[in-house]
This record gives C-alpha cells, structure tokens and sequence, in this order.
C-alpha cells in the first residue's frame, strides 16, 4: 500500500539508499573509530537510517543498493529491499540503478536518493522535506556544511540525474534541481564522514543500532588504540 500524506495525498516515495561494501564504507572515520570497529559504526549508520526512512510517512520503500552480504542481511530484516550493485561503477551509477529497479516495477514512482550515514535521522523532518521536495520535478537538501547533497529527489516521469560526491550541492544546483531550504531538518542534513561528523550527530540523538555501538568510544570505555574519545550519545528511540 502507498504511503498517504495527512491531506490524503499518496505520495508513496520509494527510497534508494546505496552502501559500500562494509570494508571501505567511511573510510574518513577510521582515526575517530579505529580501523577494526569502523565497519561495525558504518552497518549501525545504515540500519538507523534505513529504519527512520521506513518510519517516515510520506516513504512507500526503501531500496538498498550494496554488495555486502552482512549489510543486505541486516537492512532486509528491517524491511529494505536489497538491490545488488551490478554497474559496480561508483556511486551515481549505483543510484540510478537502484531508481532504474524500482520503476522497472513501478514506472510511475517518485524515488530519492537517501544517504545511508544518516544515523540521526527523524521520521518526521524527513517527511518534511520530502513534502517540500514534492513541490517540484527534482529538488535536493544540502549537508550541513552546505557543500555536499544528503537527499536528491524526482517526482514521477522524471529522471534522478544524481552527481553525488564531494562538492554535490553545486552540481546538482547546476543541473536544475531546486534546493530544499525551507524545512527545519537538521537530522536529514548530517551525514557522517569524520569524527566531528560523528560528535554532531551524537549530540542530536542518534537511532539506537549507532547508539549501541558509541559507549565503545566514550570516556572509561575500552576505545581503540588512537581513536578520538566521545562523548555519551544522545538516543532517540527507533523511529521517533
């Protein structure tokens, strides 16, 4: 059944989430981590994002595409259909095959590219900015350095056209998607590539498969040689 707004609409977006093989996945956290747990955060990252964006409303599925059998075990369980990486091309490549999969089934979709290291993400700010996004053919939401792209949308009929990496909120600027500005959604913007990232998100309130996993890093916790030390999280429930 496609999800309904609260006006009754059905919008009824279908996610697609991509995911590295768990090994390479984040690999800017290792010095914050440890090389050894940084795989484990990378899995808690995705199964906290995966579950919110299932929680959200507004969101009829979610399609993760990755290769890593652990990774598709775990976000199967949850509810995500797991698509295999078959361009193995990178990630745009990998994203508009996911979209390209779920409109072989569903060719009218409205699908949106979610990054997978969104562990603080609520339910309800993304339903906020998928209503904003809606509003328009393709449209996008900054990270919180207001450099990179956390979410690129595209309604039915039309393409997804991602440029995701590095200086992504230009790219896509560039393309003609329209910048999602006017949502307060801090738990949608804050992606985590680096310890601060991490520290960030942690003091907004992470979902609880990351908070299981950050008293490893937290002061009188036995944390890896040369990682950063963290503060103690702050937990949202699941899906709240």
């Amino acid at each position: 059944m496609a999800a309904m707004r609260r006006d009754g609409a059905d919008v009824g977006w279908s996610l697609v989430v991509p995911l590295k093989p768990l090994v390479r996945a984040k690999s800017r956290l290792s010095r914050a981590t440890g090389e050894e747990f940084r795989p484990r955060l990378a899995l808690a990252f995705a199964l906290d994002t995966v579950t919110a964006a299932l929680a959200c409303e507004d969101v009829r599925d979610v399609a993760v595409v990755t290769d890593d059998q652990l990774a598709g075990e775990r976000l199967a369980a949850l509810g995500a259909r797991i698509v295999p990486d078959t361009p193995a091309r990178g990630l745009n490549a990998a994203l508009a095959h996911g979209a390209s999969v779920i409109r072989a089934r569903r060719p009218g979709a409205a699908v949106a590219a979610l990054n997978a290291d969104l562990p603080a993400l609520r339910p309800a700010e993304l339903e906020l900015v998928l209503h904003s996004a809606s509003l328009f053919p393709r449209a996008f939401l900054a990270d919180a350095a207001d450099i990179g792209t956390t979410l690129l949308t595209a309604t039915s009929g039309v393409e997804l056209e991602p440029a995701f990496g590095g200086a992504s909120r230009a790219r896509h600027l560039a393309s003609g998607a329209r910048e999602i500005t006017g949502p307060k959604a801090p738990s949608v913007r804050r992606d985590v590539d680096t310890g601060e990232d991490l520290l960030a998100a942690l003091a907004l309130g992470v979902g609880p498969h990351t908070a299981l996993q950050a008293p490893r890093l937290v002061p009188g916790a036995a944390a890896p040689e040369g990682a950063q030390r963290l503060p103690p999280p702050q937990v949202r429930a699941s899906g709240a």
